[in-house]
């Protein structure tokens, strides 16, 4: 038997969210925020933690800081239960990356230092280690630069160990979209992007014909669309789930947590019904609390959560 059911390389940050700003920011003024929150960030740490609180074995290999932030991201992850033992040594010229989010009534900004996550590097992974899982997960294919070009290799590896893969590739912060995504789509089993990365992937301003282009390349596009709920395409079968509805704190993270329920049903072998389901569920929930990770430290709330989704354990499993 596979030694984790999902295993992932890419980044940790932390995220510092501040509330209450005016929508307007003049320079040379000291505005003053209404609250605020520290927690983990970064797509692929938020992934790997949900992936591990909903029970999927996670093996994660992130490129670790010499700095404080970093003993917090690996304190968050080791107590959800993602094993860390081929994290990356710290170097000592890098620290760990910040994400400010200031998050308006209508609208957010993010300032990002992406530190640590454009340092990691494909002779950094142990491939042994992560093709001992069932599944492999990337995320933040722009801003991971020292990784992006070797992750054809790097998926191609991962399939003829067997596994089967996806990739959130993120926004990208040049809005080039450039680099090896053909290559990358020729290794993948799974592409999950949102409506807007969608558009820009598949180089069309029509949602539908996004759509029919990137299903043609990947055998299950799955698509998030918010309070919209979720779409996949498999194998030419459209599938459709709506959302979840919630009281919205903010949706940092809501993205990487559907990408979490979603493989969490996927490697348990659900239909993709089941899939979209969870991953709504896991969406949604994500927008209760402040960040990406924080609702999920509260499993017994998380449960009654998805059951008020009508997400049973039986419904994913």
């Amino acid at each position: 038997m596979a030694q984790f059911d999902v295993t992932l390389a890419g980044e940790i940050t932390m995220d510092l969210l501040l509330y209450g700003l005016p929508e307007e920011l003049p320079v040379e003024r000291e505005l003053v925020a209404d609250h605020m929150a520290l927690t983990l960030g970064g797509s692929s740490a938020i992934t790997a933690h949900n992936l591990a609180v909903l029970g999927s074995r996670t093996g994660f290999i992130p490129q670790l800081g010499g700095d404080p932030f970093t003993e917090v991201c690996v304190d968050t992850l080791r107590r959800a239960g993602v094993d860390l033992s081929h994290a990356v040594a710290p170097k000592t010229d890098v620290s760990t990356g910040v994400t400010v989010l200031l998050q308006h009534q209508r609208s957010r900004r993010a300032l990002t230092y992406s530190g640590t996550t454009s340092s990691l590097r494909y002779e950094d992974l142990d491939l042994t280690y992560l093709a001992s899982g069932r599944h492999f997960h990337l995320s933040s294919f722009f801003l991971q630069s020292g990784l992006r070009n070797d992750v054809p290799k790097l998926l191609a590896a991962m399939h003829r160990a067997g596994l089967t893969t996806s990739l959130d590739t993120n926004d990208d912060p040049e809005d080039l979209w450039a680099g090896p995504l053909a290559e990358t789509f020729a290794h993948l089993d799974i592409l999950m992007p949102n409506e807007r990365e969608a558009c820009r992937l598949a180089n069309e301003s029509s949602f539908e014909d996004s759509v029919r282009k990137l299903a043609e390349k990947i055998p299950l596009l799955v698509v998030k669309r918010g309070a919209k709920g979720a779409l996949a395409m498999h194998h030419g079968i459209r599938y459709e789930a709506p959302g979840c509805t919630t009281n919205v704190v903010d949706v940092i993270g809501a993205g990487d947590s559907f990408n979490a329920g979603f493989l969490h049903a996927f490697v348990h072998q659900s239909s993709v019904d089941g899939c979209l389901a969870l991953g709504n569920a896991c969406g949604a929930y994500s927008t209760t609390s402040s960040g990406g990770v924080q609702a999920f430290s509260d499993s017994a709330r998380m449960q009654r959560f998805f059951e008020r989704c009508g997400v049973a354990e039986k419904t994913f499993l």
